[in-house]
């Protein structure tokens, strides 16, 4: 992404008015948040993803309240009730993940985020997003900086050393990307925290240096790409891009990126490339 021009005051206070209504709905639900973790039972959907009640409820609540403040808005969620496609024709959109980390939630592992984005004409603008772990509420974008909490943050500035913390989430793929693993762990030092929101939300904080997610979604990921692009830094896409968002679809394919300040990024994407080239089988990135 290149970066916008300054914003306008009139674009400034859209999405100010925007933001202040979706992050007190945001704290409301994080309660819910709370007081569920590692409590409810939870069930298995046809694409091998975890779900609970707790799941349904937040996204029921948030989308009925980004609904009613922002009619002209489409909302989206990772539980839609249907994987019919849906055109982002609006302006302004909402997409939602009600629990990122829902694994590390069901189990009661505190690693798990509500993760909410606001795109403008398909391009993340504001993330807000709620940790689990820290019970805090970190929100930023692109021409408004990113903040922890109340503290204003910045991504790491740097090259990929081997003390470097970086987020990882192995391929799942049987036969892709077979070198990435390895080459990481030999690199880096790995976190794989289990919630792709919080990998880029750390990113964006400094708490991470870098990410490589692979098969992940955009409600995975868009108000994290936010706060990403608010510290300074940026996403790169190894498959195909899914921005700007056109359509959003339950059943869309993974993304595979890399995140975090444009020296990372680079020595990232060079890492992955040298182990394609070394692997058995065709090369992917």
């Amino acid at each position: 992404m290149s970066f916008p021009e300054p914003l306008s005051a009139e674009t400034v206070a859209d999405i100010e008015s925007r933001v202040a209504g979706a992050r007190r709905v945001v704290e409301k639900f994080a309660d819910r948040l709370q007081a569920d973790l590692g409590r409810v039972d939870s069930s298995w959907k046809s694409d091998g993803s975890r779900i609970t009640e707790t799941d349904l409820a937040i996204s029921a609540g948030i989308i009925e309240a980004l609904n009613d403040a922002f009619p002209e808005d489409i909302c989206l969620s990772e539980e839609l009730a249907t994987a019919t496609s849906i055109a982002v024709t609006s302006r302004f959109s909402w997409v939602l993940d009600p629990i990122d980390g829902t694994n590390n939630f069901a189990l009661g592992l505190a690693q798990c985020a509500i993760s909410l984005a606001l795109c403008e004409n398909g391009e993340p603008v504001y993330g807000i997003l709620y940790d689990a772990s820290r019970r805090v509420v970190m929100h930023g974008g692109p021409g408004f900086g990113t903040w922890d909490g109340e503290r204003p943050v910045g991504i790491h500035e740097g090259r990929l050393e081997g003390s470097s913390p970086i987020g990882f989430h192995s391929p799942r793929a049987v036969g892709r990307y077979p070198g990435h693993g390895e080459a990481m762990i030999t690199s880096c030092k790995v976190r794989a925290l289990g919630s792709s929101a919080l990998h880029l939300a750390y990113v964006a904080a400094g708490l991470l240096e870098g990410v490589v997610d692979h098969n992940v979604k955009i409600w995975d990921i868009a108000a994290g790409i936010a706060l990403v692009r608010g510290a300074g830094g940026d996403v790169e896409f190894i498959s195909d891009s899914p921005l700007p968002l056109k359509t959003f679809d339950l059943q869309m394919p993974g993304i595979v990126y890399v995140g975090g300040g444009a020296e990372m990024r680079k020595d990232l994407i060079e890492l992955l490339r040298s182990a394609d080239q070394s692997a058995p089988g065709p090369t992917a990135v």
